[in-house]
């Protein structure tokens, strides 16, 4: 994809949706991270559901300690891998209190010392609660990167530094919400929907799919 492919790929998106968020719901920094953390190989609707319940009675990590690992799964046991994840948790209840005040920290390396947290994670806390230009490369971004000649990887790392180095400045901060919104309704993995693709002119796959039809 040229430089001015993304540019119009972006100026595209954001005319669309100037202002992007996560569909995880939440109220503070510490209800995104226990969010971002259930949401690994579910769904945030599934996530949403149980935490509407959840952060009624434990939405700071001292209420959630006091919950106990047994209620915690009770209220999260409709997410997959909900037995680790409770643990992984409660464990990152107990270091936010002992060594952060109970706030969720602003540092890469502080949120991946968090049981359960990893680059992608780490990355959605720094973008979406503190405003950092990172980029969350899941099975979307990963999937539309790829697909559309954006940024190119084999591996999700890879495709992160390639989308931080070829999107303009300009579109970073909420890029990753827009990419992952395209990939989840439209650039879908089993069969993308370019007929409705607002992007699809400047897209390579598109343009690839036009190139290998036979004249009509």
């Amino acid at each position: 994809m040229t430089p001015e492919n993304v540019e119009a790929f972006f100026a595209t998106l954001k005319a669309a949706n100037p202002q992007p968020v996560t569909e995880l719901e939440y109220s503070s920094v510490f209800e995104l991270l226990v969010a971002v953390l259930l949401s690994a190989q579910a769904t945030d609707v599934s996530v949403n559901k149980a935490t509407r319940r959840l952060f009624v009675v434990a939405n700071t990590p001292r209420k959630m300690l006091a919950l106990g690992l047994d209620k915690l799964e009770r209220y999260i046991k409709t997410i997959g891998l909900y037995h680790s994840k409770a643990r992984y948790l409660l464990q990152t209840c107990q270091i936010l209190l002992d060594q952060h005040g109970g706030e969720v920290p602003r540092s890469r390396e502080a949120l991946q010392a968090l049981p359960g947290v990893g680059r992608k994670t780490a990355n959605v806390i720094l973008n979406a609660a503190f405003g950092e230009p990172t980029m969350a490369v899941d099975t979307h971004v990963f999937r539309v990167a790829n697909r559309t000649g954006l940024a190119p990887g084999k591996t999700p790392l890879e495709v992160e530094q390639a989308l931080l180095k070829h999107i303009p400045p300009a579109y970073l901060v909420d890029a990753h919400h827009w990419l992952i919104l395209l990939g989840r309704y439209v650039c879908q993995a089993r069969q993308p929907q370019c007929w409705h693709c607002a992007v699809r002119a400047n897209c390579d796959f598109q343009h690839k799919t036009l190139a290998s039809e036979p004249p009509s």
